[in-house]
């Protein structure tokens, strides 16, 4: 999925998402069920976050139960995980459930591969990022970027970032907390505040 393509940085070993969705006018109709039925297992599985693209995570919608409760048909969900264990369980379930929906697997492409062949799941297509192209200087830091790039529709602004790391700073919020904060946003729930707090402690260290 092309918007979690743009990962960059440190602690990617501990970044994975996953995106699942319908195909439309194939299997669309009555997919609502079975799209929560895969969150349901990424959840039991280890998942950290989920998401909804078109209504939103947790805090758009209220809770995680929610977001469970409101899937519709076409809709197009995601799982954050913080590990390869936890990923490969999911994948496992998947496998085994087998609801016919796409399942997309983002993270290091080594480590991808390498949990899909554990499972023994055959890749069916790959993306892969070319990179930032252009006047580059203008770009933030290093690690804002890091953290700006989860969100791949861009919606935890260098503006939030900087904003959380000056309240870490000042002791108004935890490290912890102002991930959880970076995370609220992203509406379609791939921000992986796992990740966020790692980079946090390293930009506020």
């Amino acid at each position: 999925m092309t918007h979690t393509n743009h990962r960059v940085g440190d602690y990617l070993e501990e970044d994975y998402v996953l995106l699942i969705m319908p195909s439309q006018n194939i299997n669309h109709e009555g997919s609502g069920p079975k799209l929560r039925r895969y969150l349901e297992m990424a959840l039991e599985n280890g998942a950290i976050k989920i998401g909804d693209a078109r209504l939103g995570n947790e805090y758009h919608q209220g809770s995680v139960e929610k977001v469970l409760e409101n899937m519709e048909d076409r809709a197009v969900v995601q799982a954050v995980f913080k590990d390869r264990k936890t990923l490969v369980n999911a994948l496992k379930a998947y496998k085994e459930a087998d609801l016919g929906m796409s399942v997309v697997v983002s993270g290091l492409f080594d480590h991808v591969g390498e949990c899909c062949e554990e499972v023994g799941l055959e890749k069916h297509t790959i993306n892969q990022s070319m990179g930032r192209w252009g006047n580059t200087k203008r770009l933030p830091p290093s690690k804002v970027l890091q953290i700006n790039t989860m969100c791949g529709h861009g919606m935890v602004g260098v503006g939030l970032i900087n904003e959380v790391i000056d309240d870490i700073k000042e002791g108004n919020c935890t490290i912890e907390e102002g991930a959880e904060r970076l995370f609220s946003p992203c509406m379609c729930g791939i921000q992986n505040p796992h990740r966020a707090a790692l980079i946090l402690k390293d930009l506020t260290a």
